[in-house]
């Protein structure tokens, strides 16, 4: 049996008022941020789901379900490190991160290294193993008339 899995990992989450914007643990100014229990950040969970299914730990709904108030406003971030140490204690290492942020606005081109140091700084890999980008939909879809934004994301680990 190989030592290599891969996981794929797709969120999304609706567009509000009144809600910060927070993507790849990134604080982006803007007058609409992301629905959700915890902070919403969408591209974090579409990683956090990837590692999951990678690693046969189900999903992250499974792991931090929007019932519980612990997780209430809660950074994803956090929860990230949460699924490392998982992922450590069963024996596995990052080997790469590739994600797909899908929204019409704002441009996120400038915040995308920050991104790419949150994701790699919490779960303690090189940054140059974490890749994020970021496509509109030509106006198309939920993401393309601004009502929300998705990720995809696609990693790569390997058994100790």
């Amino acid at each position: 049996m190989t030592a290599l899995r891969i996981g794929h990992g797709y969120d999304v989450h609706r567009l509000a008022e009144g809600r910060r914007l927070v993507l790849g643990g990134v604080e982006i100014p803007w007058e609409k941020g992301l629905l959700g229990h915890s902070d919403a950040d969408v591209l974090v969970h579409a990683v956090m789901d990837a590692l999951c299914g990678a690693a046969g730990l189900g999903d992250i709904g499974r792991l931090f379900p929007d019932t519980d108030p612990a997780y209430k406003g809660i950074s994803s971030l956090l929860l990230l490190a949460e699924v490392g140490r998982r992922l450590t204690e069963l024996g596995f290492d990052v080997v790469n991160i590739d994600a797909t942020l899908l929204a019409q606005a704002p441009k996120v081109g400038p915040y995308k290294q920050a991104m790419e140091e949150n994701i790699a700084s919490v779960l303690g890999v090189d940054r140059e193993r974490v890749n994020v980008k970021a496509t509109t939909e030509e106006g198309l879809g939920f993401t393309g008339d601004g009502s929300g934004m998705a990720a995809h994301a696609v990693v790569l680990i390997e058994k100790r």
